[in-house]
């Protein structure tokens, strides 16, 4: 699976490694090229994640505010949920397209 913004990969991974929550595909943090991704202040907690960290996502010279997110330290019973631990894993939104990279 890939991340991508036009022609530029931003994350990619193995379906396997992913983690699917609320229909948006999560990617671990290590397939993630962070020099595509600035911390955004946007504040924001999920009532049953925690905590969360936007991203600017800056591509060839646009920047889409708030288009990536992380939960660095999702409440344990989120983690349960889910079923897997999704620390700092990273989620995309809108122009950011996840497509099948296989």
């Amino acid at each position: 699976m890939k991340a991508v913004l036009g022609e530029t990969v931003i994350a990619e991974a193995s379906r396997d490694e992913l983690v699917s929550i609320e229909g948006n595909w999560y990617f671990p943090p290590q397939s993630v090229r962070g020099e595509y991704l600035v911390k955004s202040p946007t504040p924001y907690r999920c009532p049953w994640k925690g905590d969360c960290q936007y991203f600017t996502v800056e591509v060839d010279g646009q920047s889409l505010t708030d288009r990536a997110w992380s939960y660095p330290e999702p409440y344990p019973t989120a983690i349960e949920r889910v079923g897997r631990d999704f620390s700092g894993y990273v989620a995309f939104w809108k122009e950011v397209q996840v497509v099948d990279g296989e």
